[in-house]
């Protein structure tokens, strides 16, 4: 069973850059598909970025488009998460998700659809 561990969340100002990572552990996580998620206080777990098995096919939520980028480094079983010009509502905890797939090209965007999830790691925006 694949472990998620995520890092790299902390507080920022506005229009700074943050670099997450989720570390996989366990079977070859270059057989899953993986995103990232982030939940606000008081607000519904949405859907921040995916990609798939090789990275070739990613997906965004059209508020981060152009700000975030998601990849992956399947050789040290890591899925990254950059994100450049932070805004106060990006603030929430992020969570990394995996469900093993078995297409190169497939991605998910709903949360029913991941079967793993990490801890989650907190981004803090200022204003």
């Amino acid at each position: 069973q694949v472990q998620l561990v995520e890092s790299g969340g902390g507080l920022m100002q506005t229009g700074g850059s943050l670099s997450l990572s989720c570390a996989a552990s366990g079977r070859i996580f270059s057989r899953y598909a993986a995103g990232w998620f982030r939940q606000a206080p008081g607000k519904e777990r949405e859907f921040v970025a995916a990609i798939s098995q090789t990275g070739g096919t990613t997906y965004y939520l059209d508020s981060v488009k152009g700000r975030f980028t998601i990849s992956r480094e399947n050789a040290k079983n890591t899925v990254h998460l950059q994100m450049n010009g932070l805004k106060p509502e990006d603030t929430a905890v992020y969570y990394c998700a995996a469900r093993e797939v078995y297409s190169t090209t497939i991605y998910f965007t709903a949360r029913q659809d991941y079967a793993l999830w990490g801890q989650g790691t907190q981004v803090t925006v200022s204003s």
